[in-house]
């Protein structure tokens, strides 16, 4: 078992003023997460009438991409490929001072505590759109032949969680990342293609209003993504953005 302390970004809401404030975690099992062990916090500043820390999580498995936040600094934590909820405290020592705070973003506007507001990355996916073929089933769609090169590509740009660590690890709060990864994710796929042009158009525009900074290939993105997400999406994002302009996406 391990005692900790823990520096934690206690904000009520937008319009207040955060601060870290500092708690002791006791008695942590090694094979707790990290969410769970903020659980068992929790259930102490509730049973002694204080406010309770806000964070996001919902699977809790590494798929939903909502459980992010800054420990020690880094994004989703210490280990490499690894979103919070599968974070395990025993990367930690007994007695280790852990600081955590949420996502830092202009684009990511905190709510509460380490609660942000990604909706923006919703926007730039909505910008997107849809794609205009009719796969009918699974067994229909999978008739579309798909070269097995594209394929991994494709798959592994779908890996994308969301998770916005990204964004929060790049010194220009970029979402190249994200955007180059769900872009490049239809973009390698045939049933992609129809809408291909103006998809990588609107949502590079749509990323540049939200207010998320340019990428200067710092390679930030790659090294905190849970999902370790090359930056060649965002090569790829660049070359259709510029053949699509160059092509006229109307």
């Amino acid at each position: 078992m391990m005692n900790l302390k823990l520096h934690v970004w206690r904000q009520p809401s937008a319009k207040d003023t955060g601060r870290l404030e500092t708690y002791e975690a006791r008695d942590v099992s090694p094979d707790m997460s990290f969410l769970e062990m903020l659980d068992v916090v929790n259930e102490d500043l509730i049973v002694t009438g204080k406010r309770p820390i806000a964070f996001d999580h919902d699977c809790r498995e590494g798929i939903c991409g909502s459980c992010g936040m800054m420990i020690n600094g880094v994004a989703h934590g210490p280990q490499r490929g690894t979103a919070t909820c599968q974070l395990h405290m025993r990367t930690f020592k007994d007695g280790d001072e852990i600081v955590i705070e949420p996502w830092r973003a202009q684009a990511f506007p905190i709510i509460k505590d380490l609660v942000v507001d990604r909706s923006a990355f919703d926007r730039i996916i909505q910008r997107g759109g849809y794609i205009s073929v009719n796969t009918g089933g699974a067994p229909d769609g999978n008739d579309i032949p798909v070269g097995k090169d594209r394929a991994d590509h494709a798959m592994d740009a779908a890996a994308c969680i969301g998770c916005g660590a990204c964004v929060a690890a790049c010194p220009n709060a970029s979402s190249s990342l994200f955007t180059g990864a769900k872009i490049t994710h239809l973009g390698k796929l045939p049933q992609g293609q129809p809408e291909r042009d103006r998809r990588v158009v609107a949502m590079v525009e749509q990323m540049d209003e939200e207010g998320f900074g340019n990428c200067s290939w710092f390679g930030e993105c790659q090294e905190a993504c849970p999902k370790e997400i090359s930056i060649d999406v965002i090569k790829q994002m660049n070359h259709d953005y510029v053949a699509a302009a160059a092509r006229g996406s109307d």
